[in-house]
Protein backbone atom coordinates (compact mmCIF):
# COMPACT_ATOMS: atom_id res chain seq x y z
CA UNK A 1 0.00 0.00 0.00
CA UNK A 2 1.37 3.34 -0.47
CA UNK A 3 2.16 5.69 1.73
CA UNK A 4 -0.54 8.82 0.60
CA UNK A 5 -2.99 5.96 1.13
CA UNK A 6 -1.86 5.06 4.24
CA UNK A 7 -1.69 8.84 5.40
CA UNK A 8 -5.32 10.23 3.77
CA UNK A 9 -7.29 7.90 7.15
CA UNK A 10 -5.35 9.54 9.32
CA UNK A 11 -5.43 12.93 8.48
CA UNK A 12 -9.04 12.99 7.65
CA UNK A 13 -10.11 13.28 10.97
CA UNK A 14 -9.08 15.98 13.57
CA UNK A 15 -7.01 15.73 16.66
CA UNK A 16 -9.62 14.81 18.59
CA UNK A 17 -10.24 11.93 16.57
CA UNK A 18 -13.58 13.08 14.79
CA UNK A 19 -14.20 12.07 11.15
CA UNK A 20 -13.77 15.42 9.12
CA UNK A 21 -16.38 16.78 7.09
CA UNK A 22 -15.04 16.11 3.09
CA UNK A 23 -15.49 19.17 0.52
CA UNK A 24 -18.51 18.07 -1.08
CA UNK A 25 -20.47 18.40 2.57
CA UNK A 26 -19.56 21.88 2.88
CA UNK A 27 -20.65 22.54 -0.32
CA UNK A 28 -23.76 20.76 -0.43
CA UNK A 29 -24.18 22.39 3.44
CA UNK A 30 -23.23 26.11 2.33
CA UNK A 31 -25.68 25.30 -0.89
CA UNK A 32 -28.75 24.22 1.69
CA UNK A 33 -28.68 27.16 3.75
CA UNK A 34 -28.56 29.50 0.80
CA UNK A 35 -31.89 27.86 -0.92
CA UNK A 36 -33.78 27.24 2.40
CA UNK A 37 -33.06 31.32 3.11
CA UNK A 38 -33.99 31.71 -0.41
CA UNK A 39 -36.93 30.10 0.23
CA UNK A 40 -38.29 31.72 3.43
CA UNK A 41 -37.87 34.96 2.09
CA UNK A 42 -40.11 34.51 -1.36
CA UNK A 43 -42.57 32.97 1.30
CA UNK A 44 -42.52 35.96 3.17
CA UNK A 45 -42.33 38.24 0.85
CA UNK A 46 -45.04 36.29 -1.42
CA UNK A 47 -47.60 36.46 2.17
CA UNK A 48 -46.92 40.03 2.26
CA UNK A 49 -47.64 40.92 -1.44
CA UNK A 50 -51.04 38.77 -1.06
CA UNK A 51 -52.16 40.45 1.98
CA UNK A 52 -51.59 43.95 0.17
CA UNK A 53 -53.75 42.45 -2.30
CA UNK A 54 -56.39 41.72 -0.31
CA UNK A 55 -56.26 44.86 1.35
CA UNK A 56 -56.44 47.06 -2.24
CA UNK A 57 -58.69 44.30 -3.72
CA UNK A 58 -61.38 45.01 -0.58
CA UNK A 59 -61.55 48.19 -0.49
CA UNK A 60 -61.48 48.85 -4.62
CA UNK A 61 -63.68 45.98 -5.57
CA UNK A 62 -65.69 46.01 -2.32
CA UNK A 63 -66.35 49.22 0.11
CA UNK A 64 -65.24 51.54 -2.76
CA UNK A 65 -68.27 50.14 -4.69
CA UNK A 66 -70.75 49.49 -1.84
CA UNK A 67 -70.34 53.18 -0.83
CA UNK A 68 -70.98 53.83 -4.48
CA UNK A 69 -74.53 51.71 -4.63
CA UNK A 70 -75.08 53.42 -1.22
CA UNK A 71 -75.56 56.91 -2.27
CA UNK A 72 -77.45 55.55 -5.04
CA UNK A 73 -79.59 53.75 -3.30
CA UNK A 74 -80.00 57.01 -0.87
CA UNK A 75 -80.75 58.90 -3.88
CA UNK A 76 -83.41 56.46 -5.14
CA UNK A 77 -85.34 56.69 -1.77
CA UNK A 78 -85.08 60.72 -2.00
CA UNK A 79 -86.75 60.31 -5.52
CA UNK A 80 -89.34 58.33 -4.51
CA UNK A 81 -90.25 60.78 -1.62
CA UNK A 82 -89.96 63.79 -3.41
CA UNK A 83 -92.17 62.42 -6.58
CA UNK A 84 -95.05 61.41 -4.24
CA UNK A 85 -94.73 64.57 -2.50
CA UNK A 86 -95.02 66.77 -5.77
CA UNK A 87 -97.87 64.50 -7.05
CA UNK A 88 -100.10 64.98 -3.60
CA UNK A 89 -99.80 68.39 -4.05
CA UNK A 90 -100.20 68.91 -7.70
CA UNK A 91 -102.16 65.76 -8.77
CA UNK A 92 -100.11 66.12 -11.68
CA UNK A 93 -98.80 62.34 -13.57
CA UNK A 94 -95.32 63.80 -14.43
CA UNK A 95 -94.24 64.35 -10.99
CA UNK A 96 -94.70 60.46 -10.51
CA UNK A 97 -92.04 59.53 -12.63
CA UNK A 98 -89.47 60.73 -10.33
CA UNK A 99 -91.48 58.24 -7.82
CA UNK A 100 -91.68 55.27 -10.82
CA UNK A 101 -87.76 55.89 -11.58
CA UNK A 102 -86.69 55.86 -8.07
CA UNK A 103 -88.42 52.37 -7.43
CA UNK A 104 -86.23 50.90 -10.15
CA UNK A 105 -82.92 52.63 -9.14
CA UNK A 106 -83.48 51.53 -5.34
CA UNK A 107 -83.98 47.97 -6.92
CA UNK A 108 -80.86 47.73 -8.50
CA UNK A 109 -78.82 49.44 -6.31
CA UNK A 110 -80.03 46.76 -3.34
CA UNK A 111 -79.42 44.24 -6.13
CA UNK A 112 -75.70 45.42 -6.43
CA UNK A 113 -75.07 45.63 -2.83
CA UNK A 114 -76.12 42.71 -2.40
CA UNK A 115 -73.55 41.24 -4.31
CA UNK A 116 -70.75 43.31 -2.93
CA UNK A 117 -71.16 42.79 0.63
CA UNK A 118 -72.20 39.09 0.51
CA UNK A 119 -70.01 38.23 3.67
CA UNK A 120 -70.81 40.56 5.49
CA UNK A 121 -74.07 39.45 7.47
CA UNK A 122 -75.06 42.60 9.36
CA UNK A 123 -74.83 44.90 6.50
CA UNK A 124 -77.06 42.49 4.63
CA UNK A 125 -79.13 42.64 7.63
CA UNK A 126 -79.48 46.47 7.22
CA UNK A 127 -80.20 46.14 3.78
CA UNK A 128 -83.26 44.08 4.22
CA UNK A 129 -84.67 46.30 6.99
CA UNK A 130 -84.35 49.19 4.24
CA UNK A 131 -86.00 47.34 1.90
CA UNK A 132 -88.88 46.27 4.13
CA UNK A 133 -89.29 50.13 5.07
CA UNK A 134 -89.35 51.43 1.61
CA UNK A 135 -92.10 48.52 0.96
CA UNK A 136 -94.28 49.11 3.93
CA UNK A 137 -94.20 52.71 3.09
CA UNK A 138 -95.05 52.37 -0.31
CA UNK A 139 -97.82 50.28 0.61
CA UNK A 140 -99.40 51.91 3.52
CA UNK A 141 -99.04 55.46 2.62
CA UNK A 142 -97.64 55.33 -1.03
CA UNK A 143 -100.08 53.87 -3.10
CA UNK A 144 -102.34 54.40 -1.01
CA UNK A 145 -101.77 58.12 -1.55
CA UNK A 146 -101.59 57.73 -5.38
CA UNK A 147 -104.79 55.59 -5.75
CA UNK A 148 -107.05 58.10 -3.93
CA UNK A 149 -105.50 61.21 -6.11
CA UNK A 150 -106.43 59.31 -9.14
CA UNK A 151 -109.98 58.59 -8.08
CA UNK A 152 -110.78 61.91 -6.86
CA UNK A 153 -107.91 63.99 -9.49
CA UNK A 154 -107.57 66.81 -6.91
CA UNK A 155 -104.21 66.91 -4.99
CA UNK A 156 -102.95 70.02 -2.08
CA UNK A 157 -102.96 66.36 0.56
CA UNK A 158 -99.77 67.20 2.44
CA UNK A 159 -98.02 64.23 3.88
CA UNK A 160 -99.08 62.38 7.13
CA UNK A 161 -97.19 61.92 10.45
CA UNK A 162 -97.39 58.46 9.63
CA UNK A 163 -96.00 58.68 6.68
CA UNK A 164 -93.34 60.98 7.51
CA UNK A 165 -92.33 59.11 10.09
CA UNK A 166 -91.56 55.86 8.26
CA UNK A 167 -89.65 57.79 5.48
CA UNK A 168 -87.75 59.12 8.30
CA UNK A 169 -86.75 55.60 9.86
CA UNK A 170 -86.18 55.09 5.40
CA UNK A 171 -83.61 57.77 5.99
CA UNK A 172 -82.02 56.80 8.86
CA UNK A 173 -81.03 53.35 7.89
CA UNK A 174 -79.56 54.80 4.80
CA UNK A 175 -77.74 56.56 6.67
CA UNK A 176 -76.25 54.08 9.18
CA UNK A 177 -75.02 51.99 6.14
CA UNK A 178 -73.70 54.35 4.80
CA UNK A 179 -71.93 55.35 7.97
CA UNK A 180 -71.09 51.43 8.29
CA UNK A 181 -69.21 51.60 4.84
CA UNK A 182 -67.46 54.61 5.63
CA UNK A 183 -66.18 52.97 8.61
CA UNK A 184 -65.18 50.24 6.67
CA UNK A 185 -63.71 51.90 4.06
CA UNK A 186 -61.84 53.91 6.71
CA UNK A 187 -60.79 50.15 8.12
CA UNK A 188 -59.64 49.10 4.81
CA UNK A 189 -57.23 51.92 3.77
CA UNK A 190 -55.57 51.59 7.41
CA UNK A 191 -54.90 48.16 6.49
CA UNK A 192 -54.28 49.20 2.70
CA UNK A 193 -51.48 50.80 4.27
CA UNK A 194 -50.39 48.57 6.74
CA UNK A 195 -49.68 45.59 4.42
CA UNK A 196 -47.61 48.22 2.33
CA UNK A 197 -45.52 49.19 4.86
CA UNK A 198 -45.27 45.35 5.93
CA UNK A 199 -44.27 44.57 2.85
CA UNK A 200 -41.78 47.03 2.41
CA UNK A 201 -40.63 45.47 6.13
CA UNK A 202 -40.40 42.83 4.90
CA UNK A 203 -38.12 43.39 1.73
CA UNK A 204 -36.10 45.05 4.05
CA UNK A 205 -35.47 42.17 6.86
CA UNK A 206 -35.40 40.12 3.42
CA UNK A 207 -32.15 41.86 1.85
CA UNK A 208 -30.29 42.04 5.32
CA UNK A 209 -31.04 37.88 6.26
CA UNK A 210 -29.88 37.27 2.11
CA UNK A 211 -26.98 39.54 3.16
CA UNK A 212 -26.16 38.11 6.56
CA UNK A 213 -26.82 34.37 5.25
CA UNK A 214 -24.03 35.53 2.67
CA UNK A 215 -21.67 36.47 4.34
CA UNK A 216 -21.64 33.98 7.26
CA UNK A 217 -21.51 31.24 4.29
CA UNK A 218 -18.53 33.75 2.94
CA UNK A 219 -16.66 33.22 6.20
CA UNK A 220 -17.18 30.08 6.90
CA UNK A 221 -16.21 28.36 3.36
CA UNK A 222 -13.27 30.79 3.59
CA UNK A 223 -12.29 29.34 6.99
CA UNK A 224 -12.87 25.84 6.49
CA UNK A 225 -12.65 26.25 2.44
CA UNK A 226 -9.93 28.78 1.52
CA UNK A 227 -8.05 28.44 4.42
CA UNK A 228 -6.52 25.61 4.28
CA UNK A 229 -5.92 25.61 0.87
CA UNK A 230 -4.09 29.19 1.65
CA UNK A 231 -2.11 26.60 4.15
CA UNK A 232 -1.56 24.23 2.20
CA UNK A 233 -0.55 26.47 -0.44
CA UNK A 234 1.97 28.06 1.26
CA UNK A 235 3.67 24.77 2.36
CA UNK A 236 3.88 23.60 -1.22
CA UNK A 237 5.60 26.49 -1.94
CA UNK A 238 7.96 26.47 0.41
CA UNK A 239 8.80 22.66 -0.21
CA UNK A 240 9.02 23.67 -3.64
CA UNK A 241 11.53 26.33 -2.95
CA UNK A 242 13.40 23.62 -1.64
CA UNK A 243 12.60 23.12 1.91
CA UNK A 244 12.04 19.06 1.67
CA UNK A 245 12.49 18.96 5.66
CA UNK A 246 9.11 20.75 6.13
CA UNK A 247 6.31 18.51 6.96
CA UNK A 248 3.01 19.77 5.56
CA UNK A 249 -0.39 19.55 8.44
CA UNK A 250 -2.95 20.95 6.91
CA UNK A 251 -6.69 21.02 8.79
CA UNK A 252 -9.72 21.28 6.67
CA UNK A 253 -11.77 19.32 4.66
CA UNK A 254 -11.42 15.74 3.95
CA UNK A 255 -10.15 15.93 0.36
CA UNK A 256 -7.63 18.97 1.19
CA UNK A 257 -6.20 16.81 4.18
CA UNK A 258 -5.49 14.01 1.99
CA UNK A 259 -4.14 16.46 -0.69
CA UNK A 260 -2.02 17.23 2.09
CA UNK A 261 -0.94 13.98 2.75
CA UNK A 262 -0.33 12.53 -1.03
CA UNK A 263 1.98 16.09 -1.32
CA UNK A 264 3.48 15.32 2.01
CA UNK A 265 4.30 11.45 0.97
CA UNK A 266 5.68 12.92 -2.85
CA UNK A 267 8.01 15.28 -0.52
CA UNK A 268 9.26 12.01 1.34
CA UNK A 269 10.08 9.54 -1.54
CA UNK A 270 12.12 13.21 -3.13
CA UNK A 271 13.77 13.02 0.19
CA UNK A 272 14.69 9.10 0.00
CA UNK A 273 15.18 9.85 -4.13
CA UNK A 274 17.35 13.21 -2.99
CA UNK A 275 19.57 10.57 -0.59
CA UNK A 276 20.03 7.53 -3.04
CA UNK A 277 20.78 10.32 -6.06
CA UNK A 278 23.14 11.74 -3.61
CA UNK A 279 25.07 8.54 -3.03
CA UNK A 280 24.48 7.85 -7.20
CA UNK A 281 27.04 10.63 -7.09
CA UNK A 282 29.38 10.33 -4.90
CA UNK A 283 30.30 6.77 -6.22
CA UNK A 284 30.06 8.75 -9.74
CA UNK A 285 32.93 11.33 -8.34
CA UNK A 286 34.60 8.16 -7.68
CA UNK A 287 33.99 6.60 -10.73
CA UNK A 288 34.97 10.01 -12.46
CA UNK A 289 38.12 10.11 -10.63
CA UNK A 290 39.28 6.92 -11.67
CA UNK A 291 38.53 7.28 -15.04
CA UNK A 292 40.57 10.60 -15.66
CA UNK A 293 43.21 8.55 -13.82
CA UNK A 294 42.67 5.80 -16.62
CA UNK A 295 42.76 8.78 -19.43
CA UNK A 296 45.98 10.07 -17.88
CA UNK A 297 47.05 6.61 -17.86
CA UNK A 298 45.70 6.38 -21.79
CA UNK A 299 47.66 9.97 -22.82
CA UNK A 300 50.81 8.38 -20.80
CA UNK A 301 50.50 4.82 -23.28
CA UNK A 302 49.76 6.97 -26.60
CA UNK A 303 52.56 8.98 -25.64
CA UNK A 304 54.36 5.84 -25.03
CA UNK A 305 53.00 4.36 -27.86
CA UNK A 306 53.66 7.06 -30.88
CA UNK A 307 57.27 7.68 -29.27
CA UNK A 308 59.07 5.02 -27.46
CA UNK A 309 57.64 1.89 -28.84
CA UNK A 310 57.44 3.49 -32.77
CA UNK A 311 61.78 3.93 -32.09
CA UNK A 312 62.64 0.53 -31.65
CA UNK A 313 59.99 -0.42 -34.01
CA UNK A 314 61.80 1.35 -37.00
CA UNK A 315 64.83 0.36 -35.70
CA UNK A 316 63.95 -3.32 -36.00
CA UNK A 317 62.33 -2.22 -39.65
CA UNK A 318 64.95 -0.09 -41.14
CA UNK A 319 67.38 -2.98 -39.95
CA UNK A 320 65.17 -5.84 -41.78
CA UNK A 321 65.16 -3.44 -45.00
CA UNK A 322 69.25 -3.31 -44.69
CA UNK A 323 69.26 -7.22 -44.29
CA UNK A 324 66.99 -7.44 -47.36
CA UNK A 325 68.97 -5.15 -49.51
CA UNK A 326 72.39 -5.96 -48.69
CA UNK A 327 71.81 -10.18 -48.31
CA UNK A 328 68.85 -10.42 -50.99
CA UNK A 329 69.88 -13.66 -52.88
CA UNK A 330 73.06 -14.08 -50.81
CA UNK A 331 70.88 -16.70 -48.75
CA UNK A 332 68.71 -19.41 -49.89
CA UNK A 333 64.74 -19.11 -50.69
CA UNK A 334 63.78 -19.30 -47.07
CA UNK A 335 66.19 -16.60 -45.83
CA UNK A 336 64.73 -14.27 -47.94
CA UNK A 337 61.01 -14.79 -47.47
CA UNK A 338 61.74 -14.86 -43.50
CA UNK A 339 63.05 -11.32 -44.00
CA UNK A 340 60.64 -10.06 -46.13
CA UNK A 341 57.71 -11.61 -43.63
CA UNK A 342 59.80 -9.59 -40.87
CA UNK A 343 60.26 -6.26 -42.51
CA UNK A 344 56.72 -6.50 -43.89
CA UNK A 345 55.13 -7.20 -40.39
CA UNK A 346 57.52 -4.21 -38.93
CA UNK A 347 55.15 -1.48 -41.43
CA UNK A 348 51.96 -3.41 -40.75
CA UNK A 349 52.94 -2.90 -37.15
CA UNK A 350 53.63 1.12 -37.76
CA UNK A 351 50.61 1.25 -39.48
CA UNK A 352 48.53 -0.39 -36.85
CA UNK A 353 49.95 1.74 -34.35
CA UNK A 354 49.51 5.07 -36.46
CA UNK A 355 45.45 3.97 -36.53
CA UNK A 356 45.41 3.13 -33.10
CA UNK A 357 46.68 6.58 -32.05
CA UNK A 358 44.19 8.30 -34.66
CA UNK A 359 40.97 6.69 -33.25
CA UNK A 360 41.72 7.35 -29.82
CA UNK A 361 42.61 10.66 -30.37
CA UNK A 362 39.11 11.34 -32.00
CA UNK A 363 37.15 13.76 -29.36
CA UNK A 364 39.65 13.33 -26.35
CA UNK A 365 41.46 16.89 -27.03
CA UNK A 366 38.03 18.75 -28.61
CA UNK A 367 38.68 22.30 -30.54
CA UNK A 368 36.60 25.01 -31.68
CA UNK A 369 34.31 24.00 -34.58
CA UNK A 370 34.62 26.42 -37.02
CA UNK A 371 32.80 26.38 -40.70
CA UNK A 372 34.02 24.19 -42.96
CA UNK A 373 32.72 23.32 -46.62
CA UNK A 374 32.43 20.20 -47.05
CA UNK A 375 33.24 20.20 -50.79
CA UNK A 376 36.83 21.07 -50.33
CA UNK A 377 36.79 18.54 -47.81
CA UNK A 378 35.96 16.03 -50.28
CA UNK A 379 38.78 17.78 -53.07
CA UNK A 380 41.37 17.36 -50.54
CA UNK A 381 40.67 13.75 -49.60
CA UNK A 382 41.13 12.60 -53.17
CA UNK A 383 43.95 14.59 -54.00
CA UNK A 384 45.31 12.39 -50.66
CA UNK A 385 43.95 9.55 -52.63
CA UNK A 386 45.31 10.73 -56.10
CA UNK A 387 47.41 7.69 -56.16
CA UNK A 388 45.15 5.03 -55.78
CA UNK A 389 42.43 6.77 -57.66
CA UNK A 390 44.84 7.20 -60.86
CA UNK A 391 46.22 3.04 -60.13
CA UNK A 392 42.32 2.11 -60.46
CA UNK A 393 41.35 4.32 -63.33
CA UNK A 394 38.92 5.79 -60.65
CA UNK A 395 35.81 8.77 -60.91
CA UNK A 396 34.67 10.27 -57.99
CA UNK A 397 31.66 13.02 -58.52
CA UNK A 398 30.80 15.04 -56.25
CA UNK A 399 27.42 16.89 -55.95
CA UNK A 400 26.21 20.08 -54.03
CA UNK A 401 27.85 19.62 -50.36
CA UNK A 402 27.15 21.83 -47.41
CA UNK A 403 28.79 24.17 -45.46
CA UNK A 404 28.94 22.64 -41.84
CA UNK A 405 30.51 23.27 -38.45
CA UNK A 406 33.23 20.81 -37.67
CA UNK A 407 36.85 20.00 -37.52
CA UNK A 408 38.39 20.07 -41.08
CA UNK A 409 41.05 17.37 -40.56
CA UNK A 410 38.77 14.60 -38.91
CA UNK A 411 35.60 15.17 -41.49
CA UNK A 412 38.53 14.96 -44.64
CA UNK A 413 39.17 11.51 -43.00
CA UNK A 414 36.04 10.38 -43.20
CA UNK A 415 35.69 11.07 -47.22
CA UNK A 416 39.18 9.70 -47.22
CA UNK A 417 38.01 6.57 -45.51
CA UNK A 418 34.69 6.09 -47.75
CA UNK A 419 36.18 7.18 -50.76
CA UNK A 420 39.19 4.86 -50.46
CA UNK A 421 37.27 1.86 -49.35
CA UNK A 422 34.89 1.93 -52.50
CA UNK A 423 38.46 2.79 -54.59
CA UNK A 424 40.37 -0.38 -52.85
CA UNK A 425 37.22 -2.73 -52.85
CA UNK A 426 36.27 -2.40 -56.48
CA UNK A 427 34.83 -4.55 -58.98
CA UNK A 428 35.59 -5.77 -62.72
CA UNK A 429 34.45 -2.59 -63.94
CA UNK A 430 36.06 0.76 -62.98
CA UNK A 431 35.15 2.26 -59.78
CA UNK A 432 32.99 5.45 -60.09
CA UNK A 433 32.13 6.94 -56.57
CA UNK A 434 29.01 9.41 -56.19
CA UNK A 435 29.62 11.95 -52.87
CA UNK A 436 26.10 13.96 -52.06
CA UNK A 437 24.33 15.67 -49.83
CA UNK A 438 20.45 16.51 -49.09
CA UNK A 439 18.83 18.52 -46.09
CA UNK A 440 16.57 16.54 -44.14
CA UNK A 441 15.00 18.73 -41.71
CA UNK A 442 17.84 20.01 -39.18
CA UNK A 443 20.09 17.25 -40.46
CA UNK A 444 22.64 16.87 -43.67
CA UNK A 445 21.75 14.06 -44.83
CA UNK A 446 25.44 12.93 -47.02
CA UNK A 447 25.48 10.13 -49.71
CA UNK A 448 28.57 8.20 -50.65
CA UNK A 449 28.18 5.03 -52.98
CA UNK A 450 30.23 2.94 -55.14
CA UNK A 451 29.71 0.25 -57.95
CA UNK A 452 32.27 -2.10 -56.04
CA UNK A 453 31.65 -5.65 -54.40
CA UNK A 454 29.45 -4.35 -52.10
CA UNK A 455 28.47 -5.55 -48.19
CA UNK A 456 26.22 -8.44 -47.17
CA UNK A 457 23.27 -6.96 -45.10
CA UNK A 458 24.27 -9.16 -42.16
CA UNK A 459 27.69 -7.77 -42.08
CA UNK A 460 25.94 -3.97 -41.89
CA UNK A 461 27.01 -3.27 -38.60
CA UNK A 462 30.21 -5.54 -38.00
CA UNK A 463 31.97 -3.55 -40.88
CA UNK A 464 31.93 -0.91 -37.97
CA UNK A 465 33.62 -2.39 -35.02
CA UNK A 466 37.09 -1.95 -34.47
CA UNK A 467 39.74 -4.65 -35.97
CA UNK A 468 36.68 -6.47 -38.29
CA UNK A 469 37.50 -7.50 -41.40
CA UNK A 470 35.58 -9.37 -44.00
CA UNK A 471 38.63 -10.65 -46.08
CA UNK A 472 42.21 -11.70 -45.79
CA UNK A 473 44.92 -8.93 -45.70
CA UNK A 474 46.62 -10.95 -48.32
CA UNK A 475 43.31 -10.08 -50.60
CA UNK A 476 42.85 -6.42 -49.49
CA UNK A 477 45.34 -4.65 -47.43
CA UNK A 478 44.47 -2.28 -44.15
CA UNK A 479 43.71 -2.74 -40.63
CA UNK A 480 40.03 -2.63 -40.04
CA UNK A 481 40.42 0.61 -38.19
CA UNK A 482 38.68 2.83 -40.70
CA UNK A 483 35.01 2.59 -41.06
CA UNK A 484 35.74 2.35 -36.94
CA UNK A 485 36.81 5.62 -37.28
CA UNK A 486 34.86 6.90 -39.15
CA UNK A 487 31.66 6.36 -36.88
CA UNK A 488 33.38 7.79 -33.48
CA UNK A 489 33.97 10.98 -35.85
CA UNK A 490 30.66 11.44 -36.91
CA UNK A 491 28.99 10.55 -33.86
CA UNK A 492 31.61 13.02 -32.37
CA UNK A 493 30.06 15.78 -34.38
CA UNK A 494 26.58 14.65 -33.37
CA UNK A 495 25.17 12.78 -36.72
CA UNK A 496 25.47 9.14 -37.24
CA UNK A 497 26.30 6.69 -40.19
CA UNK A 498 25.26 3.27 -41.36
CA UNK A 499 24.93 1.32 -44.62
CA UNK A 500 22.09 1.65 -46.65
CA UNK A 501 20.23 -1.73 -48.26
CA UNK A 502 19.91 -1.58 -51.84
CA UNK A 503 19.41 -3.81 -55.07
CA UNK A 504 21.65 -1.86 -57.14
CA UNK A 505 25.50 -3.09 -57.32
CA UNK A 506 27.57 -1.48 -55.13
CA UNK A 507 27.65 0.14 -51.41
CA UNK A 508 25.84 3.27 -50.12
CA UNK A 509 26.98 4.71 -47.39
CA UNK A 510 24.73 7.18 -45.39
CA UNK A 511 25.60 9.97 -42.42
CA UNK A 512 24.14 13.03 -41.10
CA UNK A 513 25.63 16.08 -39.73
CA UNK A 514 23.76 18.73 -37.77
CA UNK A 515 22.65 22.21 -39.85
CA UNK A 516 24.91 24.78 -38.63
CA UNK A 517 22.86 27.69 -36.89
CA UNK A 518 22.01 30.11 -39.60
CA UNK A 519 23.51 33.05 -37.48
CA UNK A 520 26.86 31.65 -38.50
CA UNK A 521 26.58 33.38 -42.36
CA UNK A 522 26.70 30.93 -44.60
CA UNK A 523 26.92 28.08 -42.43
CA UNK A 524 24.34 25.30 -43.41
CA UNK A 525 23.77 26.74 -46.35
CA UNK A 526 25.23 24.51 -49.88
CA UNK A 527 28.12 25.33 -51.40
CA UNK A 528 27.32 27.25 -54.46
CA UNK A 529 30.21 25.52 -56.35
CA UNK A 530 29.64 23.60 -59.48
CA UNK A 531 29.99 19.83 -59.26
CA UNK A 532 32.91 18.38 -60.37
CA UNK A 533 34.80 15.09 -61.26
CA UNK A 534 38.01 13.48 -60.32
CA UNK A 535 39.59 12.03 -63.29
CA UNK A 536 42.82 10.10 -62.93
Amino acid sequence: MPESAQLAPRWSRDRRGRAKWPLRRWLSVAIGVLVLVFVGAVIAGGLAIANLTEARTTIVDRIDPAVQEALRLDAAVVDQETGLRGYALTAKPEFLQPYDSGIERQRRAISRLREIIVVRTDLLDRIRGIEGDMERWRSDYARPTIGRIETSGVGGDAQTEEGKQRFDSVRTAVTGLQRELDAARERGRIALADAANLLVTVCVAIAFVLLLVFLLVTVALRAAVAGPLAQLAGGVRRVADGDFQHELRVSGPQEVTELAGDVDSMRKRILDEVAVQRQVNAELDSRTEDLKRSNAELEQFAYVASHDLQEPLRKVASFCQLLERRYKGQLDERADQYIGFAVDGAKRMQVLINDLLAFSRVGRHARDRVPVACGELVGQATANLAEAIADADAVVEVGELPTVLGEAPLLTAVFQNLIGNAVKFRGEAAPVVRVEAERDGEQWLFSVRDNGIGIEPEFAERVFVIFQRLHGKDAYPGTGIGLALCRKIIEYHGGRIWIERSTEPGTRFRFTLPVADTAAGAVGTLDETPSEKAHP
